[in-house]
């Protein structure tokens, strides 16, 4: 298949591109810049551009057969008008004009990249895809952003709203900004540690968009997270015995707004997502378990 990857620069990106082109497929790749490790393969082809702008790229997306957007500026970090307003228009933006760009017809596949702060803070409630969108602004802008998505239907093309939960894995990510913190230790829980912790590995994140693609009859939202959330407290602890180091420096929740600001209610809300829809079609995870999964990171890691 020929794939484009919108978003190609990123920890993820980056490493999609490099499952899917061990998976034989033709893949392009669009960012404003290279990833910092060049991916030298003749099966593969980088386009530099601004997706928030209409171009010349959008001709690749009419030819491909598959789209997966994960374009979108990071959200951690201090947040300030300016700030959410790049955030919320390096996702809209581009996401229509992918839809635009796509050939009008085609039976392309559009697989749209969001996260489960589309549930908002929702304490120990199970959040399976039909649960209801909260009401802050990671969720208001995740009902827009799929809005944007789903007008890819009227081109004919089947859209698959991906909702990640956090992404693990080796050299970048959530890890990358966690493990120097347990290293030093100066790891621990969040706030009061009890709050619910959506993870994926990347490996099956990688899996599963491949089972996506290969699944005619998905379509919709569906939960890209591990059949097995854990309390912010436990993951803290599974990270701490990975790297051999105590989770004993907890962050209390005032310290954590006072750093942060509006965003620290990101990184304290609960969200008990599950994977209904993969579960229900069979996909089968390589890593279930948070502290096998965390094992396998720091072991890779440190090989």
């Amino acid at each position: 298949m020929k794939i484009l990857v919108a978003g190609a620069s990123g920890f993820i990106g980056s490493y999609l591109i490099r499952f899917l082109l061990k998976r034989g497929h033709h893949v392009i790749g669009v960012a404003r810049s290279q990833p910092k490790q060049e991916i030298l393969d003749p099966k593969y082809r980088f386009i530099a551009a601004d997706t928030t702008l209409p171009g010349s790229w959008q001709e690749a997306a009419a030819d491909a057969d598959v789209v997966i957007n994960l374009a979108g500026r990071s959200i951690f970090g201090r947040w300030n008008p300016a700030v959410k307003n790049e955030i919320r228009e390096s996702r809209i933006l581009t996401t229509r004009h992918v839809v635009q760009g796509l050939h009008s017809g085609k039976p392309t596949v559009l697989i749209s990249a969001s996260g489960v702060g589309y549930y908002g803070n929702r304490g120990d409630e199970v959040l399976a895809e039909e649960a209801s969108a909260g009401d802050d602004f990671l969720a208001g802008l995740s009902l827009d952003w799929q809005r944007e998505a789903l007008a890819a239907e009227a081109k004919g093309a089947r859209v698959v709203l991906t909702r990640f939960g956090v992404v693990l894995g080796k050299g970048g990510g959530a890890m990358a900004q966690m493990v120097p913190a347990f290293k030093y230790f100066l790891g621990g829980p969040l706030g009061s540690g009890r709050q619910w912790f959506p993870w994926i590995h990347i490996e099956d994140l990688a899996e599963a968009m491949q089972f996506l693609i290969d699944r005619p009859e998905i379509s919709g939202p569906v939960n890209v997270c591990a059949p097995e959330p854990v309390r912010q407290r436990d993951f803290a602890a599974a990270l701490g015995r990975a790297l051999k180091r105590p989770a004993v420096m907890p962050a209390p929740a005032f310290l954590v707004r006072l750093a942060l600001g509006e965003f620290a209610d990101v990184l304290l809300a609960s969200q008990r997502a599950i994977p209904q829809t993969l579960l229900r079609h069979q996909f089968r995870f390589r890593h279930a378990h948070i502290r096998s999964a965390l094992d396998a990171i720091v072991h890779t890691e440190s090989a």
